[in-house]
């Protein structure tokens, strides 16, 4: 695992201020995933969060129940009204709502189209095979060609990039990239791609890998690793980091969180998000013991 992460106290802040991120996102009641990923993950960055609901989550730690989509105007509206009052650095989109609430952010992302998007994909279990297919359709066509950074597990965006891959050997980074390019899609950084006894992670453009932040396998699973990347990621492109610097932080950031990752319930673990808090509460009694 690698020590570096990302560093709040010293983490650069922009001229007018503490940087603000958008972030689109379903209620996850367990914190695992969801608004609560986006909004301590970017603390973490030393952004301030403004989290727009999409839909609630029905469900614990263990399992995903049911997703239940908000109007599409009430997403419209929330965004709205931060966006007219405070200046907004990023956008993190979590594809976590009905067709129609993905229609409403992508209208709010053209109308914004100078700030840079970061998208992810989450496996989408829990949503029957229809309404599967009817947000993964309007992504593709209305969110993926204002995203500049796709994030996701390699499998998952495989599985719907290029559904009718032929060739033997699995799709490689680089694939994948191509295929999120031809909807617009500027990088894609794809996590869980299997090198051994590790996890390899990539940010990738058709042309090249940008960047390579291998993991140690973890004797857990986890809840909420992909929001956390992604809302790290947004946070940092907010701070005006270059993409490959910043892809190689936020995956930094993710390793230590999910290092320090802990089981609250009974089902997975989930990144602890704030890990540098405990690890500075540390370093005081260190130094106050010493005295």
């Amino acid at each position: 695992m690698t020590d570096a992460a990302l560093a709040p106290p010293d983490a650069p802040t922009s001229a007018s201020g503490t940087p603000c991120v958008l972030c689109f996102n379903a209620n996850d009641p367990s914190g695992a995933g969801g608004l609560a990923a986006d909004m301590t993950a970017l603390v973490s960055a030393s952004c301030h969060p403004l989290p727009v609901a999409t839909a609630v989550w029905v469900g614990d730690t263990r399992q995903r129940h049911q997703l239940l989509p908000l109007e599409a105007d009430w997403i419209d509206e929330q965004a709205r009204a931060v966006l007219e009052d405070m200046p907004v650095h990023a956008v993190k989109v979590t594809l976590a709502a009905a067709a129609d609430g993905v229609a409403a952010i992508g209208s709010i992302l053209s109308d914004y189209d100078e700030l840079p998007v970061v998208t992810y994909v989450p496996e989408l279990a829990a949503l029957d095979d229809g309404a599967r297919e009817a947000l993964l359709e309007a992504a593709a066509e209305l969110l993926l060609p204002q995203t500049d950074v796709l994030v996701g597990n390699h499998h998952t965006l495989a599985r719907w990039l290029l559904p009718d891959w032929e060739d033997e050997r699995p799709p490689g980074p680089r694939d994948v990239a191509r295929a999120a390019a031809a909807h617009g899609v500027a990088a894609t950084l794809l996590t869980g791609v299997a090198r051994g006894e590790q996890l390899d992670n990539l940010l990738a453009t058709p042309e090249v890998v940008l960047a390579s932040v291998p993991f140690e396998r973890i004797d857990a699973t986890f809840a909420g690793a992909g929001d956390t990347l992604a809302a790290a990621l947004a946070g940092l492109l907010a701070q005006e980091t270059e993409l490959p610097v910043a892809a190689s932080q936020a995956l930094a950031y993710l390793d230590q969180a999910l290092v320090h990752g802990f089981q609250p319930g009974m089902g997975h673990a989930i990144p602890q998000r704030l890990f540098w808090a405990d690890e500075a509460d540390d370093d005081e009694d260190a130094s106050t013991s010493e005295r």
